[in-house]
């Protein structure tokens, strides 16, 4: 049975090669193209759980491919890139990837990346709370859903497994570590630029004012707290 479909976007043809051998042999349905406009096409196409997406390609590069699959995907993203600063890592977060890696790459390492990015929180079933109401946004965790009015909020699945997690620890302190590990998995702890893009993320879509936070409060150096307190009437 196939772990779920992955399609590799690389222009260099021994990395898809390789790619698509060792996803291959790990239950992975792999397919691969070469250009980001060929992912584009790919992924109006067809459906695909994970996308590995070279940030570094002739034509239209990683990046801005990773802008165009989110304006109408929710498919989890992972950017491979030579580059290895924080503010690159920050810049494709902010594109829209679920998580990144840097080349060259142990097979181990991707796979428990792949795993990561694939993982997702428990679905709240019957839960007397499973509908959040907050300032005109109402969150169904039971069907990981947000609407905005009549409109409704695409959240990639890792914005709303941190939003789901927060949730369900209203009104205290995460830090950064457990939250990091409990939304991407045991083996992150230390990648708080993460948390940074993807809570930013959250509050230019749920929050009234995303400049002045309501709900998705930063406790400094500490972690993050969703606010559902009772609020005075005024």
């Amino acid at each position: 049975m196939s772990s779920g479909r992955i399609l590799v976007v690389d222009d260099e043809p021994q990395i898809r090669r390789v790619l698509r051998t060792t996803l291959s042999a790990q239950g992975y349905e792999v397919f691969d193209v070469k250009t980001g406009e060929d992912a584009l096409l790919a992924v109006r196409d067809q459906r695909f759980d994970l996308v590995l997406l070279d940030m570094n390609m002739p034509g239209m590069g990683g990046m801005a491919a990773c802008r165009e699959i989110r304006t109408g995907s929710d498919v989890a993203i992972i950017m491979l890139t030579v580059r290895n600063s924080e503010q690159d890592k920050v810049n494709a977060l902010d594109a829209g990837a679920d998580d990144y890696i840097t080349k060259p790459f142990g097979m181990p390492e991707l796979l428990a990346r792949i795993r990561a990015a694939l993982r997702r929180l428990p679905v709240v079933q019957g839960a007397a709370d499973a509908v959040v109401h907050l300032s005109g946004i109402e969150i169904d965790l039971s069907t990981r859903r947000v609407r905005k009015g009549e409109a409704e909020v695409r959240l990639t699945p890792k914005e709303f497994d941190l939003l789901h997690y927060l949730i369900a620890n209203a009104n205290v302190v995460i830090p950064h570590v457990k939250l990091l590990q409990a939304v991407w998995g045991p083996d992150y702890g230390d990648q708080v630029e993460y948390l940074r893009v993807f809570v930013n993320q959250l509050r230019r879509k749920i929050e009234p004012d995303p400049s002045a936070p309501r709900y998705l409060l930063t406790e400094p150096w500490v972690g993050y707290r969703f606010d559902l307190a009772q609020k005075p009437s005024k």
